[in-house]
């Protein structure tokens, strides 16, 4: 395909100013988040005195957050809107960092994990946002150009981050990233609020009602409730090593925090360059093959960075795990292109929230205690035993997503978005 074509297509998603200053605000977090954050697991090792076990108890105190902010963050955005919960949750964002920057020990940590997993209550709303916004008969492509995007930083920061970690040390490194992640957050809170535009009409400031109840998922079709399951076992999955895989190549493959931080960038230009092949491979050929090619390759490549004894074998086993999430997601949480394109192919806008947060919070149920077990996993047996048992765990998301996920037909999805289109037509010609 053309260039000229893609421009196109990047300037159809890109029209819409929703989906404009969402990723660009975005990618400006990301650009400073993504300079540190590689570096944080060690930093709290060497530095403020973590375990592993220590490391992976954050962790998962952060995801316990997760599970208890997540719906009432979805169901918060379905019943009054998305723009209010974006921006407060955006403004909440400044007290890890500013907390991580004062720390004197890891148990400090503790509290602003706290804190980064009440940030998940905007999660809902904001995926939900993107959904509304994107062209319903190219949102496969409209996902593409976005993650394309949003990953941009991968390419920059992470390379800048390990230089400036090898040529100043972690603790004035990490200083410097620190105050500049709490600068640009209070910005990007004052752009969401100028800039984002509300998606769905809210219903009457009655009190909330809404709670979970089982109904949210055994009320949704067979493809949406294997989904949900396939996402809580990925994230048992990804949650064993997700904290550790840095740790692993600086601690026990001995690279250099520059080595780490090519790698990332690498597997960020390999992200940015297939995001938008990826999206339009969806939307001509369907969901489920991408997804598959995340959910099979991603747990093989923790098995190559287990046995990885060389800088090469695994920047090998991350290049062959960033080309496999362009396509379909399949990272420590559910997501990509793919994935996200099919559950808005799948539900209404008004619901989209909602099955994102029940979603977010069954998977961060069983992503809690993963972390742990992981490093206890590292410290009990081996540093290698968390990555392995993370890909037996991960083909099993696999299969269950091969055999219980039945996409819509082509024929079905352009029904269901001239539905769709028409009950909104006929409830703006009702409010006129």
């Amino acid at each position: 395909m053309a260039i000229k074509e893609y421009l196109q297509m990047a300037k159809e998603v890109f029209s819409n100013r929703n989906v404009m200053s969402i990723a660009f605000t975005t990618m400006s977090y990301s650009l400073i988040q993504r300079a540190w954050n590689p570096f944080w697991p060690k930093y709290m090792k060497d530095n403020l005195g973590a375990s592993t076990v220590a490391i992976g108890l954050v962790s998962g105190i952060s995801t316990a957050e997760n599970m208890l902010f997540s719906l009432p963050g979805g169901l918060l955005a379905d019943k009054y809107g998305r723009k209010k919960i974006i921006v407060w949750g955006t403004l909440l964002r400044t007290l890890s960092p500013l907390i991580y920057l004062f720390a004197p020990s890891w148990e400090w940590i503790i509290l602003a994990s706290i804190f980064n997993g009440m940030t998940s209550i905007y999660m809902p709303a904001f995926t939900a946002i993107v959904a509304d916004s994107m062209p319903a008969r190219r949102r496969g492509t409209g996902y593409g150009v976005y993650n394309a995007i949003t990953n941009i930083p991968n390419i920059v920061s992470p390379i800048v981050g390990g230089i400036c970690m090898d040529a100043w040390g972690y603790v004035y490194g990490l200083q410097i990233f620190l105050i500049a992640q709490i600068l640009i957050s209070i910005i990007i809170s004052i752009v969401r609020y100028k800039y984002t535009e509300e998606t769905v009409e809210t219903r009457n400031r009655e009190s909330i009602r809404s709670k979970f109840n089982i109904k949210l998922v055994t009320e949704q079709s067979r493809p949406l409730k294997i989904m949900i399951a396939v996402a809580m076992i990925a994230s048992f999955s990804q949650r064993l090593v997700f904290d550790f895989s840095n740790l692993y190549a600086l601690d026990v493959i001995k690279i250099s925090n520059t080595q780490l931080g090519l790698v990332q960038t690498i597997v960020g230009l390999i992200m940015v360059g297939l995001s938008i092949p990826s999206g339009l491979l969806s939307d001509k050929y369907g969901r489920k093959n991408n997804i598959m090619i995340s959910r099979v390759t991603n747990p093989i490549t923790q098995w190559i960075i287990a046995y990885a004894t060389t800088f090469e074998l695994y920047a090998a086993g991350r290049l062959i795990n960033g080309a496999a999430q362009a396509f379909g997601g399949g990272g420590y949480q559910a997501g990509g292109p793919a994935w996200n394109a099919l559950i808005a192919d799948l539900l209404p806008a008004e619901k989209r929230a909602t099955y994102i947060g029940t979603q977010s919070t069954l998977t961060a149920l069983v992503g809690t205690p993963s972390a742990i077990v992981g490093g206890w996993l590292w410290e009990a047996f081996s540093p290698e035993m968390p990555f392995v048992i993370s890909g037996v765990v991960g083909l099993v998301a696999a299969g269950l997503f091969w055999w219980g996920v039945d996409e819509p037909s082509k024929e079905e999805k352009l029904e269901t978005i001239e539905k769709r289109e028409q009950e909104k037509a006929e409830r703006a010609k009702e409010k006129e």
